[in-house]
């Protein structure tokens, strides 16, 4: 028996359905379920909607039956589609995610998504699997074996350990402004002359300057901060312009080559200390880089002010 179902709209779910018709950015079949039941409810036919609306049959009939029965939310929103089971199984996902983050075969440089899928019907039941699958898959794991990150990898070592944990147990510290903590780092910075004086700027024509530079040495850019200790600063000598970058901490300065000793940098602080405690990074070598933080504790002699 073919039900036929009957639309009839209160003047509030109208004024929804020609607001949503009116503007904004809609997915097209809602828009087209909006005008079938504003159709419907102006009293015309099955027939007449699906050749003004350009649907088919069943598409007015079920968005009236889901109105009908449902409300207007339900007659508008898509139903859930069944789709297609997933190919792999979780065992089967985890060795692909296993297999994509080992080494790849001999003579390769890396994992395609066509070598991962001939590796895993090797290792699987499955008579084949599409790199489509396995794309989908990986995405799903936030992989991409087809590409590398240049990362310093530490040698985890009793020294390493006992650097780490020295730096995190100064840091786990509550703040005392009467013993700040003093971080230092540096950066090598190419001074780049000019061979020929740039042309100023004119109206109508930027400054010019020529492509061709000299070589001016390459100096020490240091920088020491107080991440520990409210109110104390850090002064460096011979202070250069502050950076664009915003700082790590909340005081920051930046000074040139010659670097300062320990010593010398604690006797800056501004206000009368107990002690300090510096921290700087390791020898400049990989192995060194990659540790933890060298840490020292300097006692001065008489606070200054």
């Amino acid at each position: 028996m073919n039900v036929r179902y009957r639309v009839e709209l209160s003047q509030t779910e109208r004024d929804e359905l020609k607001a949503l018709l009116s503007g904004g950015r809609h997915a097209a079949r809602k828009l087209k379920r909006a005008q079938i039941l504003l159709a419907a409810d102006a009293g015309a036919s099955d027939d007449e909607i699906a050749r003004s609306v350009g649907v088919g049959g069943s598409t007015v009939y079920r968005t009236k039956r889901r109105f009908v029965l449902g409300n207007l939310e339900a007659a508008l929103r898509e139903e859930p589609r069944p789709g297609a089971d997933r190919k792999l199984s979780g065992k089967e996902e985890a060795l692909l995610v296993a297999t994509a983050c080992s080494s790849p075969p001999e003579g390769r440089a890396r994992w395609t998504l066509e070598l991962l899928a001939d590796e895993l019907v090797r290792l699987t039941d499955h008579d084949d699997l599409s790199r489509e699958t396995v794309r989908r898959r990986l995405a799903e794991n936030e992989l991409k074996p087809w590409r590398k990150d240049m990362w310093c990898i530490p040698q985890v070592d009793g020294e390493f350990v006992a650097r780490m944990e020295d730096v995190l147990d100064l840091y786990a510290e509550a703040p005392d402004p009467k013993r700040p903590v003093v971080c230092f780092d540096e950066s090598p910075t190419q001074l780049i002359g000019e061979v020929r004086q740039p042309i100023k700027a004119e109206p109508g024509q930027l400054e010019r300057y020529d492509c061709e530079y000299k070589r001016n040495g390459t100096p020490t850019c240091s920088s020491s901060s107080t991440c520990i200790g409210p109110g104390a600063r850090s002064k460096s000598p011979r202070a250069a312009p502050p950076s664009t970058s915003p700082p790590a901490c909340g005081n920051s300065r930046t000074f040139t080559s010659p670097r300062p000793s320990a010593s010398a940098s604690c006797s800056t602080i501004c206000r009368p200390i107990r002690s300090a405690h510096f921290i700087k990074p390791s020898l400049p070598t990989k192995r060194d880089a990659c540790s933890a933080a060298w840490s020292s504790t300097i006692s001065p002699s008489t606070p200054v002010g």
